[in-house]
């Protein structure tokens, strides 16, 4: 018997062993997280088809980054996303191989490999001034001849090597007030024109050796009125400017080095046109482009400087850049939207009345308006000539369209995101047929059965694929229903393109996009942007026949004063329920916490004025309203007049209509940071939504610490005047870094700490009583982390844990702001390796599992640091009760590990925010991190504590269940056996 036993214990061991241990292995990546690579609203594009190699676009675009694209699907072949203050300002190809960019406003020039996207060199180009930027390569046919790249920029004219980036000559131009406009080549010559204004009526022209730099002829002439500085190069001799009325064109000829002006009324040039005139960019040679009002007329130059209209249209009229064809012979594009088809037109410059293509393209209305257009052509089978062309439309998208289809797309809107807020899914209807269910049975078994087998190793390949595809089908992260862990939701991002879309937390694919009619360019709206999103209606009650929607706040322009503009959507369906312009404009907007029958949350809208207008405009949200009037507190930072103000509503506006939904607000207290000393640079709230689990913390010796909880608490950041620049822009003794705790009810100052010698940029997290932020320590040349924590001396009288557990404690007592508060703070400070983009907190649905900071590094990833790290009470030999209770021998560094990286080995390019969601599920908690590129996973920071993992094996746990009950029963038969024998003796 005992040999009987031994063999079960050994069976048991063995199969425990072959539990999955908690890690991560390589093809476990993407079955929780996804990441989505973008490149943003393209600026420039330049193909690049020969012969041999891969056909690729290489493009700049909004988000300052250069990439090269397949021509055939879209797909990134290589990218480079530089800084935000490095927007790109042109691109070319030179010697066929090397991309060269122009950024900085003209003052880096960088060389990238065409293939791979690798950094050949970078030159870096000095002036005087900002000026406009402009680049050029010259052509050539010889690929091993050195292209010159002319660039223009900082006030400055530079020549330099496309081979090795060297500098070959600089000219600077005497007169300082000259604007240079354009840079031209004739072709096959050795010299270049420089043109631009000196002041309002004098014409400049330079003429340089394009191989040394050298002046060789300087023009000056007076125009007899007034150039508005608009100008438009149609030949390598000839230009068109526009004088200061907007009513005339002047043609200016540069024959032999000589200035001479010709004038043409534009009414008499063009019948039945009547005010300003607008100059669009038109690079096709012989041809101008000028915008009257909603007509787009298109203009021929002849080489006397004549002027002659050949076309004109009422539609919305793209043009490209000019394409050579033929030797001689240059095409160029014109997009025309209508409707919801847009034509796409091919034609020849010298011949405008032949079109050399004609296509008319289907496209979604949500797109908006064409906005650029980039052509290049192509030689087909029958030796014809093939036209592609790539199009950027309003919503930010990418399009490709050839013979009449949209041959890829891309939607690079969500590059651009400027708010986000989640949405549940529907739930899923009951009543499942018994053959389904049979069939499920049978799947579960099958696929358990599967598991098993690969668990003791005797799968086969076959097996191993049928295993993976199950566990990707059986995780069911891409239904359309709710699950029981709250892991499946409707990401809702609004873009800054002024377009909403819906992902799927389970695979982040697109459900719906809308493009807010409201937040598209109009008559009455020029300058659309969205500003804020917000959950408008949360159906618990009538979740099954009411659909949740949100709420999309924007306005017409960027001014203070600007007219808003409201959407409520429908987040299951994506349709606009309904959408109207506000007679005022939008300087805040408050969601508040009430909702009516209807389940629609108010919403408290304060304007420039500031009157608080209440959202939605019914008689019942007013009672509400009413019932809680004196309870609403508010406040507004006026960051640049260094100056925060607190106010409460009082009924009815002042001096405006009766309007029962208007509030007038009147100033309570108000806190102004001297300008000369301090200035405000970030502000930080808790999350509105955050569920703290206990108010009691128990500490060392039982002891009990109680946080200060409390809504209304506001951090502020301010550094010394000099020191809001860049890092080192001020002295040590210059900078200070002064942070403040605010009660925002009565704006009383409950903390007051101050860091000499440092400096922002500062990025903030407020959680539960404590707040963490990050910045540079100037002395130390290294940046900082400190962390402060509020507790609530007030319940001293609740220290004794067995108080709290009996419930002997006066924690039910009512709190008000008013009264002043006996609090204590708790800080420290630690040194932090890497800059930061942005900062969050974890956040779970209790609020009982531990918190994690999510800290989004320069390097755009996303690291995940315990709060434990962050704990003010850390010692440097800490006791064995403090070792007990958790607390981390103090370092004078925080850690980086590099297992927490959340973003594994990927970057989220552009970085700019982390989003957190708490999950049904206690343990776990969603996080999206959005910048250039977007990435989602699930986190469980104190781990799985509460559920199965997905490829946990109930095969095995079966396996080892029978194995017991085996055990159990031979055990039993072998002990009933010997009893049997005792009695027998």
């Amino acid at each position: 018997m005992a040999t009987a036993v031994r063999f079960f214990i050994l069976l048991l061991l063995f199969l425990s062993s072959l539990n999955p241990i908690l890690s991560l292995y390589e093809d476990q990546v993407g079955l929780m997280d996804w990441h989505q690579q973008y490149i943003g609203k393209v600026k420039h594009a330049v193909f690049h088809t020969q012969k041999t190699g891969r056909k690729r676009v290489v493009v700049s675009t909004e988000e300052n980054v250069v990439a090269s694209l397949d021509l055939r699907h879209g797909e990134i072949f290589w990218r480079h996303v530089l800084g935000t203050e490095d927007a790109i300002d042109g691109i070319d190809i030179a010697l066929g191989k090397y991309v060269i960019t122009l950024s900085s406003g003209g003052s880096i020039l960088r060389a990238w490999n065409l293939p791979d996207g690798q950094m050949v060199w970078e030159s870096s180009l000095q002036g005087p001034k900002d000026s406009k930027t402009l680049l050029m390569v010259e052509k050539s046919s010889k690929v091993d001849k050195d292209n010159m790249v002319i660039v223009l920029g900082r006030g400055c004219l530079h020549g330099v090597s496309s081979v090795d980036g060297e500098i070959l000559w600089k000219k600077e131009f005497d007169i300082q007030s000259l604007k240079i406009q354009q840079v031209i080549q004739p072709p096959g010559s050795d010299f270049i024109y420089v043109v631009g204004f000196s002041s309002s009526s004098l014409f400049e022209v330079y003429q340089i050796n394009a191989k040394n730099g050298e002046e060789l002829q300087h023009e000056t002439a007076a125009f007899t009125g007034d150039f508005s500085q608009e100008l438009s190069l149609v030949s390598s001799e000839m230009l068109v400017a526009l004088d200061a009325a907007r009513s005339s064109l002047v043609t200016i000829s540069l024959q032999s080095g000589k200035i001479s002006f010709q004038q043409a009324y534009i009414p008499r040039l063009v019948e039945g046109s009547s005010g300003p005139a607008v100059m669009l960019p038109s690079p096709v040679t012989g041809i101008l482009a000028v915008k009257i009002n909603a007509v787009t007329v298109f203009i021929k130059v002849t080489g006397e400087g004549k002027l002659e209209v050949v076309d004109k249209t009422e539609h919305t009229t793209i043009i490209s850049d000019a394409l050579p064809v033929t030797e001689g012979q240059q095409a160029f594009a014109l997009v025309q939207h209508e409707g919801n088809k847009i034509h796409l037109i091919v034609k020849i410059a010298d011949n405008w009345g032949s079109d050399l293509l004609k296509e008319t393209i289907e496209m979604d209305q949500q797109r908006g308006l064409v906005h650029k257009v980039f052509v290049n052509n192509y030689i087909r089978t029958d030796r014809s000539h093939g036209f592609r062309a790539l199009v950027v439309m309003e919503d930010h998208s990418l399009l490709l369209l050839q013979q009449g289809a949209v041959v890829w797309s891309r939607e690079e809107g969500l590059a651009s995101i400027v708010d986000i807020t989640t949405s549940e899914l529907p739930l899923e209807k009951q009543g499942v047929s018994v053959a389904k269910v049979e069939h499920n049975l049978f799947e579960w078994l099958k696929g358990h059965l599967l598991k098993l087998k690969g668990t003791l190793m005797l799968a086969s390949p076959e097996d191993v694929a049928a295993i993976q595809k199950i566990r990707l089908k059986s995780s069911e992260k891409s239904k359309m229903t709710r699950d029981h862990n709250g892991f499946r939701k409707l990401l809702i991002v609004l873009t800054r393109a002024g377009k909403l879309f819906a992902l799927h937390t389970g695979d982040g694919r697109i459900v719906w996009s809308l493009s807010l009619p409201l937040l598209r360019y109009s008559e009455n709206c020029q300058h659309p942007m969205g500003v804020n999103l917000y959950q408008w209606q949360v159906p618990h009650h009538h979740a099954m026949d009411e659909n949740p929607s949100v709420l999309v706040v924007g306005k017409c322009g960027q001014s203070s004063d600007a007219l808003g503009v409201l959407s409520f959507v429908d987040t299951y369906t994506g349709k606009v329920l309904r959408s109207f312009g506000l007679d005022h404009s939008v300087a805040q907007v408050v969601p508040l916490p009430f909702t009516d029958s209807t389940e629609q949350r108010l919403h408290l809208i304060t304007d420039a004025d500031k009157h608080a207008h209440l959202y939605p405009k019914t008689p019942e949200a007013v009672g509400i309203f009413q019932s809680e009037l004196s309870n609403i507190y508010g406040y507004l930072v006026e960051a640049d007049n260094g100056i925060i103000k607190g106010h409460a509503l009082k009924s009815e506006c002042v001096g405006k209509e009766a309007d029962e939904y208007c509030f007038d607000t009147w100033e309570l207290w108000s806190v102004v940071f001297p300008s000369e000393s301090e200035k405000i640079i970030a502000t930080v709230t808790r999350r509105p939504n955050e569920v703290v689990h206990t108010q009691a913390k128990v500490i060392v010796d039982q002891d009990v610490m109680y946080k200060y909880i409390s809504k209304n608490l506001l951090f502020v950041a301010t550094v010394a005047p000099k020191a809001s620049g860049e890092i080192g822009s001020a002295t040590p003794e210059e900078s200070w870094l002064i942070v403040y705790l605010i009660d925002t009810v009565t704006g009383r100052i409950l903390h007051r700490m101050s860091h000499h010698g440092s400096q922002g940029p500062v990025h903030a997290v407020f959680s539960e009583n404590w707040v963490v932020y990050h910045y540079f320590n100037l002395r130390a040349h290294r940046y900082e982390m400190s962390v402060i924590e509020i507790y609530d001396q007030s319940r001293a009288e609740n220290k004794d844990v067995w108080k709290l557990v009996l419930g002997k404690h006066n924690l039910t007592s009512p709190i008000s702001s008013y009264s002043r508060p006996e609090v204590v703070t708790k800080s420290q400070s630690y040194f932090f390796t890497h800059s930061v983009k942005a900062m969050a907190a974890t956040l779970t649905a209790k609020g009982i599992t531990s918190k994690q900071l999510l800290i989004g590094t320069i390097g755009d990833q996303v690291l995940a640091l315990d709060k434990r790290f962050l704990d003010p009470r850390r010692t440097v030999n800490p006791t064995q009760a403090e070792k007990e209770e958790g607390i981390i021998p103090l370092t004078d560094s925080l850690p980086i590990i590099p297992q927490s990286y959340v973003t594994h080995a990927l970057k989220v390019e552009g970085l700019r925010g982390i989003i957190t969601v708490p999950a049904k599920l206690e343990s776990t908690t969603l996080v999206f991190a959005h910048g250039v590129d977007l990435f989602f996973t699930q986190l469980a920071p104190s781990r799985t504590y509460d559920s199965l993992t997905e490829d946990f094996s109930y095969a095995l746990l079966l396996l080892t269940i029978i194995a017991l009950v085996a055990a159990i029963f031979v055990t039993w038969v072998l002990s009933e056996r010997k009893d049997l024998q005792e009695k027998w003796r």
